[in-house]
């Protein structure tokens, strides 16, 4: 995949493309592509690559000159996700605060929470956990029972999130709680930043099918947090929520689509060294995951095309999350079924390949960022006017 950005960005995409030659190089060009959204694969070498982007100046380049950043534009960031996810750079590992929290401080937050926080995050001295997510109340974020209390200048936290990505290297959490106890649903909620190191924060990896550990559930237990740690309004964190995770859906397909590609051509190759392609019912099956890639390149190309035009991105953000993760399961489906015994097998002490990580990590894409289900009743309601569905 080949982009042309246009005469404007060329100066700039080549800055980076230098820039990116002459430093993933050793360590870190061994470990090309590892990592993602839900792997935690080189922790370490993850952190210090995210060290050395933060030293040249590529971390939050579209972040204002006075938090840490280079004030660059949409169309800078764009190209700048483009070109390192074209040369199969590390998954950075401070994705959650630089993705999420850190556009959500910059659009919500107030000066001082963006004073406070955002050159930390930039340097990569403080990492973030989400704590969104409850047992019970998972895609159902309205169903959430953490609840805070105020007590002075502090708030007491007390409740149990989980699947919290890399949550035990987490500083510091960003929690919907409900400080409204009388509140119902959507109502009540608020947004707090909660720091990890006090008694009152006990965090537990949860290991996944590929046998990682960046998954975490968080108990807490009368944690405390500074009055002033409320991003937004008191009472208002649904909107506060809603905003972050409308930037997870709308600005995150685009590398990830990428590494789809990449595997989709993986498929082709391995499908002609086992010679299905002669098998006219396989042969169907690969042109179709190769047609799918294509068309999240088309729907990726349409929101950055709405976002580069000063527009929110509309249905495309919700249909391109729900048809890309439930691509990627059948691609990976496939690609399993055409590596045949050798498929199953895995190295010592569980290791896996890239192919059966890949596979066992995309059971979790229709989950995260909104669940199928979930994306489905979206479309359902705000683009096709269906009905809601009836509560209980």
């Amino acid at each position: 995949m080949e982009l042309d950005f246009g005469p404007a960005a060329r100066d700039f995409r080549d800055e980076v493309r230098d820039w990116l030659a002459d430093h993933l190089v050793g360590e870190f060009a061994e470990h090309r592509g590892v990592g993602g959204p839900t792997d935690g694969a080189a922790w370490e070498v993850r952190l210090a690559w995210d060290r050395e982007l933060s030293a040249g100046g590529w971390l939050g380049i579209g972040w204002p000159r006075e938090y840490g950043g280079r004030g660059l534009g949409l169309l800078e960031e764009i190209v700048f996700e483009y070109e390192y996810a074209r040369v199969n750079a590390p998954y950075r590992a401070t994705v959650n605060a630089l993705d999420l929290l850190g556009p959500m401080l910059l659009t919500m937050g107030s000066e001082a929470q963006k004073k406070r926080f955002l050159p930390p995050i930039l340097a990569v001295e403080e990492l973030w956990g989400q704590g969104f997510s409850e047992p019970g109340a998972g895609s159902d974020l309205a169903s959430v029972r953490t609840r805070a209390e105020r007590d002075g200048d502090e708030w007491v936290v007390s409740g149990q999130k989980v699947w919290t990505s890399f949550g035990v290297h987490a500083d510091w959490l960003y929690v919907l709680t409900r400080t409204d106890p009388q509140s119902a649903r959507h109502k009540g909620l608020s947004l707090l930043l909660v720091p990890t190191d006090q008694p009152g924060v006990e965090i537990r990896p949860i290991r996944n099918l590929a046998g990682q550990d960046e998954f975490a559930e968080v108990f807490l237990s009368d944690a405390r947090t500074g009055a002033d740690m409320v991003v937004g309004e008191v009472g208002q964190g649904w909107r506060t929520a809603m905003a972050t995770l409308g930037i997870e859906r709308g600005t995150t397909l685009l590398p990830q689509q990428l590494t789809f590609e990449r595997e989709a051509e993986a498929l082709i190759d391995l499908a002609r060294e086992r010679g299905a392609l002669d098998d006219p019912m396989l042969r169907r099956r690969i042109v179709d995951a190769w047609i799918s890639v294509r068309i999240m390149r088309t729907t990726n190309l349409r929101t950055i095309a709405e976002l580069t035009a000063g527009r929110t991105p509309g249905a495309q953000a919700t249909t391109a999350k729900l048809y890309a993760s439930t691509r990627h399961q059948q691609l990976g489906q496939l690609a399993t079924e055409l590596a045949g015994p050798a498929g199953q097998i895995v190295g010592e002490d569980y290791a896996l390949d890239r192919r059966q990580r890949s596979f066992l990590l995309a059971l979790a894409e229709t989950i995260y960022g909104g669940s199928s289900e979930i994306q489905r009743n979206i479309i359902g309601e705000q683009v096709l006017g269906l009905p809601k569905e009836p509560r209980p």
